[in-house]
């Protein structure tokens, strides 16, 4: 599988119930999450349920397309409240897989399921839209700055 995405867009809450805040570059911290968001700070959603595999979150640029020309759903890139939005990288065949962000480097663990919190946050009735498209959880194997623009590749390729 050959490819190569990019980084779009990035965001992250210091809180669950708090809107997202865009970065144009983040700091990744191997084995713990992104420096200031909810869940390194374990003041996320699921911290009571901690997962080495949920450090970072990311979703697909094409996905919010294709909700809004399949469904008329307009979803904004900090809606979807994943750390990061990609373009052009295939986040559901990188399970198991190990991912170059920029100078970093994840595990895919898992894909994301989508969750009624995004509903209750948008106000949009997304769920089902979301369903095996809702991106992709990840460990953060070696840490550091991440900045937009930043090419998305499989390190295993």
């Amino acid at each position: 599988m050959m490819w190569k995405g990019f980084i779009e867009a990035m965001h992250i809450a210091p809180r669950s119930f708090l809107p997202m805040r865009s970065f144009e570059e983040l700091t990744l911290i191997a084995g713990r999450g992104i420096e200031g968001d909810r869940y390194a700070n374990q003041e996320g959603f699921y911290s009571d349920r901690p997962e080495e595999g949920r450090q970072i979150t990311l979703f697909e640029v094409e996905t919010l397309e294709a909700l809004k020309r399949d469904h008329g759903i307009v979803l904004r890139a900090a809606d979807h409240r994943r750390n990061i939005t990609t373009r052009g990288a295939p986040l559901n065949h990188c399970v198991g897989r190990t991912i170059r962000l920029g100078e970093t480097l994840l595990e895919g663990t898992r894909l994301a399921t989508p969750c009624r919190h995004i509903e209750q946050i948008t106000g949009m009735e997304v769920f089902t839209p979301l369903l095996h498209r809702c991106g992709l959880h990840a460990r953060i194997l070696r840490g550091g700055k991440i900045r937009i623009g930043d090419e998305v590749t499989l390190q295993d390729a």
